[in-house]
């Protein structure tokens, strides 16, 4: 395996796990927002889709048809990061595939050292290849990714990958209870002992 097909598998492996985490909820609990600024699901699903759409077409020169009117000029902002009543889930899920297949293509046709240019950066840094843009987004969709993981478990408790995720230590319910009233009980140590203004404040 080769350094291209070593990133792309990494980008479509985190693509995956990102839309995997609207599986089984309806449409109230991938919509909601479970953060001060708004975070939401499928939001997250929309903004990656849309931001793949753009470094593997426009930079490319490689544009797709696909209209993304939340990202036109006078556009609300932020609204390619929550999804309006009149996007439907579906939508959103088609628009992840359609994003996915023309970076798959533009991937499989350019070699890595193939020059793009980003015209929403500036100066310089503009001037791009394929694997500074492969990279990028593997960043990219893995941070959203990591915020999706904290979504998911605060929606259903549904942690990393499920039951079985090798990267999550086995315990029942009771137990990660119990572990999560350790890490808490040692914060407040912590916090009393550094200031006493929290130890005189903080409950018992």
């Amino acid at each position: 395996m080769d350094e291209k097909e070593i990133l792309h598998r990494y980008l479509r492996l985190r693509r995956a796990e990102l839309l995997a985490k609207l599986d089984g909820l309806d449409e109230y609990d991938v919509r909601r927002p479970l953060t001060p600024t708004g975070t939401n699901l499928l939001g997250l699903v929309k903004h990656v889709a849309s931001v793949e759409i753009g470094y593997f077409g426009e930079v490319f020169g490689r544009p797709h048809a696909q209209p993304l009117p939340w990202l036109e000029e006078g556009a609300e902002p932020d609204a390619d990061l929550w999804v309006t009543p009149d996007e439907t889930r579906e939508q959103i899920v088609e628009l992840h595939h359609a994003a996915a297949a023309h970076t798959d293509a533009t991937i499989e046709a350019l070699p890595l050292d193939a020059p793009g240019e980003v015209p929403w950066w500036a100066g310089d840094r503009r001037h791009v290849t394929l694997q500074q843009i492969l990279v990028h987004m593997c960043v990219e969709t893995a941070q959203h990714l990591g915020h999706a993981d904290i979504l998911r478990e605060l929606i259903d408790g549904t942690a990393g990958k499920g039951p079985g995720d090798p990267n999550l230590t086995p315990r029942t319910a009771e137990d990660w209870a119990a572990h999560r009233a350790g890490i808490e009980t040692a914060a407040r140590t912590a916090a009393r002992a550094a200031s006493p203004v929290f130890r005189q404040e903080s409950p018992q």
